[in-house]
């Protein structure tokens, strides 16, 4: 899942940024709100994590222009103000959760995964096609009952494909959705990775389940007989 982060404390959106990249996500940051909206207009998102107070333009006014135009994009915010007066408007505003600083990074994963949950089909931390299953919240990948070993980017577009199985994705699709801005690598990246998830999660099967649809891209799927 790709993520936003919007946080102008430097330190502090470093912070996040680092957690949610160990746990596996692609993320984008800014540090204040018109940055913000820019990176919004630029790409889809699976999850937007905003500040409440940020110059430039304020997390109340980016959700509000957000459901103005009926995007439904999950929102989580931070703030240090905890009222529940000040809860209650950011949920009214159309936000999904409000976390209150200081928070455990713990905690904001778990909210984060719930709150991305909600908009998906797949309720389920497990997510399976015939013998092969991931597990979202260890990262636990096996096949026919054996340990399969990703680095986090081969995880990443493992579960990506999971939750799309059946579903061709271009090459354009995996880069948008699993690399930020910073991204500078060669044009075949999501070739070479392919060829890396083959080796791990088909070589030595009969049945294959990452399959080449020539000139679309790659869909995930178990053989028909």
């Amino acid at each position: 899942m790709r993520l936003l982060v919007v946080e102008d404390e430097k330190d502090m959106n470093r912070l996040i940024v680092k957690t949610l990249q160990q746990a596996g996500y692609t993320v984008d940051s800014c540090l204040d709100g018109l940055e913000a909206m820019d990176y919004l207009d630029s790409a889809d998102y699976d999850g937007l994590i905003l500040d409440v107070m940020l110059p430039g333009k304020n997390g109340h006014e980016i959700i509000t222009s957000l459901r103005q135009k009926k995007n439904a994009l999950p929102v989580l915010f931070l703030s240090a103000r905890d009222s529940v007066a000040d809860r209650i408007e950011g949920l009214d505003l159309g936000a999904d959760d409000y976390l209150v600083k200081p928070f455990d990074f713990d905690e904001l994963l778990a909210r984060i995964r719930a709150m991305t949950r909600k908009y998906t089909p797949v309720k389920s931390t497990l997510l399976s096609l015939g013998d092969l299953s991931l597990d979202t919240k260890t990262h636990a990948v096996t096949r026919a009952g054996k340990e399969i070993r990703l680095s986090a980017k081969e995880y990443s577009i493992l579960e990506y494909m999971l939750r799309n199985q059946g579903v061709v994705l271009s090459r354009e699709r995996l880069e948008n959705s699993m690399w930020n801005f910073d991204y500078s690598g060669g044009s075949n990246v999501v070739d070479v990775y392919i060829s890396y998830l083959r080796k791990k999660v088909d070589e030595g099967f009969d049945k294959k389940l990452i399959h080449t649809v020539r000139g679309a891209g790659w869909v995930l799927k178990e053989e028909t007989p």
